[in-house]
């Protein structure tokens, strides 16, 4: 479980890439198209091996999808490229891509029928949606701990108003906004891998830091009860530090629809 010495997202979800990697099967041909791709790790991995197809990597965020460009355009790949975009909206070429990947890049559309269906749409015919994304809040260690030490004994619990890493943790709710979607076929399995955040304590605790949830709590604690806040961070994870780094138990659902179940309807309308 070497982490390289790294710090970040890509790092923190290492073991989840492996997973990921053998459920999307990419065959050399292959078209695939990569929603919420932050700074493409994914759309570039997907691109190497669909060789003589290609990759497409959409994000909300310019800042992510302008270093995904510089980081692709080092690596020498010439059969990917990334847009800023929301997959909610955005006009995909229909029946473009063989192969739509998701590595916890689904959990924060306003509409998920809308966004799922536009999605859809970018299939064809009996193509894959290949998605993971987090179980239930309680079901992930890191969540956890990291609400737990910035409220304290006895304290408020933390929230945060933005979106939720958790909105898709439920198999029947998700699996209506899938079926409503136009999906088939979908499965649901257990992915059960840790995630690292940091060689050390000092970098794992810089990362949590940039949390929606942390920062948000931070700012409306005082200097004295925020710096108590950190400091129980700090403890928690200091008591998750290994050789490897430090690492965190998690759960995730790794989500596997069919596109087309309504496609000889929509071709009717």
């Amino acid at each position: 479980m070497n982490t390289g010495h790294r710090t970040g997202y890509d790092a923190e979800l290492q073991r989840h890439d492996q997973v990921l990697r053998r459920a999307c099967d990419i065959r050399p041909h292959d078209h695939v198209l990569d929603i919420g791709c932050g700074t493409g790790h994914t759309t570039r991995q997907a691109a190497r091996t669909a060789r003589e197809g290609g990759a497409l990597g959409v994000d909300v965020s310019a800042p992510a999808i302008e270093r995904a460009r510089e980081l692709a355009l080092g690596e020498g790949l010439r059969n990917v490229t990334f847009e800023h975009a929301d997959a909610q909206a955005h006009r995909f070429p229909q029946e473009r891509f063989d192969l739509a990947i998701s590595r916890f890049g689904t959990m924060f559309f306003d509409d998920p029928v809308a966004a799922f269906a536009n999605i859809e749409r970018a299939l064809r015919p009996a193509g894959r949606l290949v998605m993971m994304v987090w179980q239930s809040g309680e079901r992930n260690e890191w969540d956890v701990a990291v609400r737990r030490s910035l409220a304290g004994p006895g304290g408020p619990a933390a929230v945060s108003t933005g979106p939720d890493p958790f909105s898709l943790a439920d198999p029947p709710a998700v699996r209506r906004i899938l079926d409503t979607a136009g999906y088939t076929g979908i499965t649901f399995t257990d992915v059960h891998e840790p995630v690292c955040y940091g060689p050390d304590v000092t970098a794992a605790l810089e990362w949590v830091r940039g949390f929606t949830c942390t920062g948000e709590t931070l700012k409306r604690l005082n200097p004295a009860a925020a710096a108590g806040a950190l400091e129980r961070l700090r403890e928690e994870l200091s008591a998750h530090l290994s050789d490897d780094g430090v690492w965190f138990d998690s759960r995730a659902w790794l989500i596997l629809p069919v596109a087309g179940a309504q496609r000889g309807l929509r071709r009717l309308r």
